[in-house]
């Protein structure tokens, strides 16, 4: 694999601040007891023919002992610093002015803790670069481990061509936070320029698997050893490239990449089947003769989970309520515990929502898709606007957990119906944080009723009744789309709910199935 980055430490110098002690020792360099920076770029060409060098890399990255780059800016407001930079693109220029082909000599000056007292060290190479005082970002990347909680890497400039990511900054232009996979390997972006796509690759190639997620915008890097977390997740990175223009759009590299789980139209399963008597009889059976009856299947309705709908906290502030926090655990069930979540949300009283992982915490907005494990997306949709004064975001659930619900009978849900309690995930005051001196209590009495609406099944959908009149119920499509709310709805005249659309009451988003 090609040096990217060459990064050397020069020793100590007398002065830091000198750019001829740092270019070049006094008298020949063939007795310095120490190669300095003109050697080191002599000795490492950016490009040659034979032995001949013909072209030099001309930006380079200098670093010196923290505490004296902050007396400089202190004493002369960093006067030193500029002069030592402009010193040494003075004597770059003169010492390999026919070997740089027109680019910019660019020298950058930074302080480093872990230098002591008179060190210095140099970076340069194919994978460096400093951009010019008026040149606009053109890409800003970020890592994150859960597609939940992103941290900034680095920005991309449009005349910066390559651009590695590893471990640390020795051996990389940038350093990755959370880089997962040790000392072994490195990502190396290739920009071609703006109107090419940004490619990226792995270094050594056989080191990982690079796919591209076309539905969520982003890489995902994994090891091809199989290494795994302590957990027994296998370890991955995912890296995305957000373009600083709004219109343009970061692309797919141009290796084939495994195709994105994404969401997919639902499919009704086979229905669970119960069997009934039904007799065929077609004359009058004697007294005491056997019933000659046959099994027929009948379809068992059933009532799912879809999403939960996140409250506006404020609307209930006169409650104490001040954060609803929802845990999910590695089968996307929400989870009391926060040891077994993989990512939980929260909504406070400002209605501010925010996703949680081992990684941190970060301020989310809707729409946002997650992947905090492979093979599974996790989506936060936006609410209908007859919704959103009432709440905050709909948190799909990719296994939405269903019950049975036996035919020609009618039930009730709500805080204090039995029926579909299991459903009833939030009913916990684990999941309710309020203030101090507010007794604790579930989350469900935050916009569900004890008895919120009664539900019968019908040969042609649902039948449903509002219950209490303070109960607010929404009628959702398949598509979880908006359709009416429920207001006048009674047992005498209940509202027709068709099979396979949703009904939001309290926290729960749950679709009636045939």
């Amino acid at each position: 694999m090609p040096v990217y980055v060459q990064h050397e430490a020069l020793g100590k110098v007398g002065d830091v601040f000198d750019a001829h002690a740092i270019w070049q020792a006094p008298g020949l360099a063939l007795f310095a007891r120490r190669p300095l920076l003109r050697d080191l770029l002599e000795r490492t060409p950016r490009e040659q023919r034979g032995r001949a060098a013909v072209r030099c890399f001309s930006h380079v990255t200098l670093m010196l002992p923290q505490e004296e780059v902050d007396d400089d800016r202190h004493l002369t407001r960093g006067a030193r610093v500029r002069d030592l930079a402009q010193g040494l693109a003075a004597l770059h220029q003169k010492d390999f002015g026919d070997l740089l082909q027109g680019d910019d000599v660019r020298y950058h000056v930074i302080g480093a803790d872990r230098l002591a007292p008179g060190e210095v060290e140099v970076k340069f190479g194919h994978a460096v670069y400093l951009p010019a005082p008026d040149e606009a970002v053109q890409y800003t990347v970020s890592v994150s481990r859960d597609s939940a909680v992103w941290k900034t890497v680095c920005p991309i400039y449009p005349h910066q061509r390559l651009t590695l990511i590893g471990h640390d900054e020795h051996e990389a232009t940038y350093a990755a936070p959370g880089w997962p996979f040790g000392a072994e390997g490195a990502v190396l972006l290739i920009n071609d320029g703006p109107d090419a796509p940004l490619e990226v690759q792995v270094r050594p190639k056989d080191a990982f698997d690079c796919t591209w997620d076309a539905a969520a915008g982003y890489w995902t890097i994994k090891s091809r050893r199989g290494a795994a977390d302590a957990t027994g997740a296998a370890l991955r990175l995912l890296l995305r490239a957000t373009p600083s223009r709004p219109h343009a759009v970061s692309k797919a590299p141009a290796t084939p990449a495994a195709r994105p789980a994404v969401w997919k139209p639902r499919t009704v399963p086979d229905p669970e089947l119960t069997a009934v008597p039904l007799a065929h009889v077609t004359a009058p059976a004697p007294a005491g003769a056997a019933l000659d009856a046959t099994y027929a299947p009948v379809q068992r309705r059933r009532v799912a989970l879809a999403a939960l709908a996140l409250p506006r906290l404020s609307r209930y502030r006169e409650t104490g309520a001040q954060v609803l926090e929802i845990g999910l655990n590695r089968a996307f069930v929400p989870s009391a515990q926060a040891a077994d979540a993989v990512i939980g949300f929260t909504v406070d009283d400002q209605d501010a929502l925010h996703a949680i992982t081992p990684a941190g915490r970060e301020r989310i907005a809707v729409p946002a898709s997650f992947s905090p494990v492979d093979g599974a997306r996790l989506d936060l949709a936006a609410c209908a606007p007859a919704l959103a004064d009432r709440y905050c975001a709909l948190l799909m659930l990719p296994q939405p957990p269903a019950l049975p619900v036996a035919p020609g009978a009618r039930f009730t849900f709500g805080r204090g119906a039995a029926m579909l309690a299991a459903l009833r995930v939030l009913d916990s005051p684990r999941f309710l944080r309020n203030a101090a001196g507010t007794p604790p209590s579930s989350a469900d009495r935050l916009g569900l009723s004890r008895d919120a609406f009664s539900f019968e099944a019908a040969p042609d959908g649902w039948l449903i009744a509002r219950q209490s009149p303070t109960q607010a119920l929404y009628h959702l499509d398949d598509n979880l789309a908006f359709v009416a709310a429920i207001d006048a709805a009674t047992p005498e005249q209940p509202y027709r709910l068709p099979a396979g659309h949703h009904l939001v009451a309290g926290h729960y988003v749950l679709r009636f199935d045939a």
